[in-house]
């Protein structure tokens, strides 16, 4: 009535007589204003997050499956880890363990525990790429919808191995 304009779902049915002639038609408008306010909102946030992720390179932030398949990537894991988004996504997360934690299932119990207590922490040795190693920091979230079902992990790496060798060049000259 104002003149301003507003979100709507506009139903219109075409009324007839018993003899199919076109009577008349009626119509229904529905304003959807605050719901498409508050979708657009939810989009814009959700966007805002997925470039914090995104572009945040110190860290590998990535999501893997209920079963440990990488789901996503950030620049700061393709930077640590050496492996370009189209590479990596759909491969177990096992690839970035080194043969000895493999042959003791490590990664599995990382998930399981994560699964369990819904957070996994622990510092050791990764490879990249390139099958180089370094010493990483990691932190494994399950995520579970509102009934408790997994649907899958977030995992957060750190590259500490300037850390660890400066740790290691302590020791070491304590030692002589």
């Amino acid at each position: 009535q104002d003149g301003s304009r507003f979100w709507a779902n506009v139903v219109i049915t075409a009324l007839r007589d018993e003899w199919g002639q076109l009577r008349g038609f009626s119509k229904v408008t529905r304003d959807l204003t605050e719901r498409r306010e508050a979708e657009e909102s939810l989009r814009r946030s959700e966007e805002r997050f997925r470039h914090m992720v995104e572009c945040v390179k110190d860290y590998a932030i990535f999501m893997l499956d209920p079963s440990g398949h990488v789901a996503s990537w950030n620049q700061g894991a393709e930077r640590i880890k050496g492996y370009a988004a189209d590479e990596i996504i759909g491969k177990h997360f096992s690839t970035f363990y080194p043969q000895e934690a493999l042959d003791r299932g490590w990664p599995e119990y990382e998930l399981k525990v994560a699964a369990a207590e819904g957070r996994f922490e622990d510092e050791g040795w990764r490879v990249r790429k390139d099958g180089s190693r370094f010493w990483a920091n990691v932190v494994i979230t399950a995520i579970k919808d509102d009934r408790n079902q997994l649907l899958g992990f977030t995992k957060v790496t750190r590259d500490l191995t300037a850390r660890k060798e400066a740790e290691e060049n302590a020791r070491r000259l304590a030692e002589e």
